[in-house]
């Protein structure tokens, strides 16, 4: 199977890049929006600042009251959201084809037409949704932390991924007026930010219509570089350790390493790695800690696509009440070494698994808008989801046990454990 997924690139006089993907196989149309900012972007004492503007966007803009973007898609039946990540923000519709002009507007005129609509009410509203999701969501919750800890641990207190995406209590207190209006005209401008359009359209039209609506909106300056220090040795150097006792209901070891970044091309060795520990009920982590040591009663893998210095690949196993954090913890390090010893065969299986995942989100529009829009933000290269199949087949076994080698090893782990007792 190859891919073969259409579209044109261009560019608008402010700056904006446009790619356009029809597919009128169904009549539904995926607008998406990358702008070039995540909480990388963020310097000392301004963490959380990408997430809080995300819920910012939501507030209403010149021509639109508060929440009313929220009511016209939805009253249209179609859906919308957005999310904040490391490298970037996105905001995305996916409506009837014949809406598409609703989406544009919509986001044109938060981009363009933002500023003014802003006020102390709103800003203070937005801060504490944004401060009780952080207690919900990390505070408050069972392993809540994990993330913030393990960066912690991965990364040094000068990187960009040190602090958290969702940031601290402090910082998102301090956020001032002047402070959000900064933040907008730095980062949400058109010269910053990648539009797509996937589906149901009539690429010509489609075209006309971005013009229409975000050709007049003016570009802003260059983007400033990234504060603190993005470059850093591709390994740890040790073994670090943060052994948590609190209120979780059962024990859960979690190991992070330093992976190549996701601009390298190494990054497709980490991914087939993490497949082959962890995806599905024929995974080795899968089958030795939970099916036939039964020691874990859940595993997971990742691998972060991050651009800064080093991804991040991601090992966890949650055990039984009365577990021993320990074994758990030698469990998963004897799988993980293991994969020097990787096998043709098992590295086919992990490589069908990822492919299945790719070929499925691609299936629907708006995920295919998604990776277009993230592969021109990144690489310049929306062509790149056409490759990516390529990509993850030319993975070998000596690349998955030279990989190991290299980077799962003592002198490139963090391990956070949370044993269950006392309160959190």
């Amino acid at each position: 199977m190859t891919l073969s997924i259409p579209f044109e690139r261009h560019r608008l006089d402010n700056g904006l890049r446009v790619i356009l993907s029809p597919d009128r196989s169904v009549p539904v149309v995926a607008t998406n929006l990358w702008y070039g900012v995540g909480s990388r972007n963020e310097p000392a004492g301004k963490t959380g600042f990408a997430h809080l503007f995300e819920h910012m966007m939501f507030q209403g803009s010149a021509h639109v009251p508060k929440n009313r973007h929220f009511e016209l898609i939805e009253r249209v039946g179609g859906s919308l959201n957005a999310t904040t990540w490391f490298d970037r923000t996105n905001y995305f519709e996916t409506v009837p084809s014949h809406e598409l002009e609703l989406t544009l507007w919509l986001e044109s005129d938060r981009m363009g037409w933002m500023l003014p609509a802003i006020d102390q009410e709103k800003l203070d509203n937005q801060r504490d949704v944004v401060k009780n999701e952080k207690r919900q969501r990390y505070d408050n919750q069972p392993y809540g932390d994990w993330s913030e800890r393990l960066q912690a641990l991965v990364y040094p207190p000068e990187h960009p991924y040190h602090h958290t995406v969702i940031g601290s209590m402090e910082d998102i207190d301090a956020a001032s007026l002047e402070d959000v209006a900064s933040f907008f005209e730095t980062f949400y401008v058109p010269n910053n930010a990648v539009l797509t359009i996937a589906g149901a359209i009539d690429p010509a039209r489609a075209l006309e219509q971005a013009k229409r609506w975000f050709g007049e909106i003016e570009p802003g300056a260059a983007v400033p570089p990234i504060p603190g220090d993005p470059e850093l040795p591709s390994l740890i150097g040790e073994t670090r350790r943060d052994h948590v006792v609190s209120d979780v209901p059962l024990p859960r070891v979690i190991m992070g390493f330093r992976a190549p970044p996701y601009s390298s091309d190494d990054f497709a060795v980490a991914e087939v790695a993490r497949s082959l520990l962890g995806s599905g009920r024929a995974s080795r982590l899968y089958r030795r800690l939970v099916r036939e040591r039964r020691i874990a009663k859940g595993v997971v893998t990742y691998v972060y696509p991050l651009l800064s210095g080093a991804a991040m690949f991601l090992v966890w196993a949650t055990g039984y009440p009365d577990g021993d954090p320990e074994a758990l913890e030698a469990a998963l390090s004897e799988e993980i070494a293991a994969l020097a010893r990787a096998e043709q065969a098992e590295i086919d299986r992990a490589i069908a698994l990822l492919e299945t995942d790719l070929v499925r989100s691609l299936e629907r529009v708006a995920e295919r808008a998604d990776l277009l829009s993230m592969f021109e933000l990144y690489f310049e290269d929306p062509d790149r989801v056409n490759r990516e199949l390529d990509r993850l087949r030319a993975v070998q076994p000596e690349q998955v046990r030279a990989f190991t080698a290299e980077r799962l090893g003592d002198d490139n782990r963090a391990v956070v454990v949370f044993e269950p007792g006392g309160t959190s």
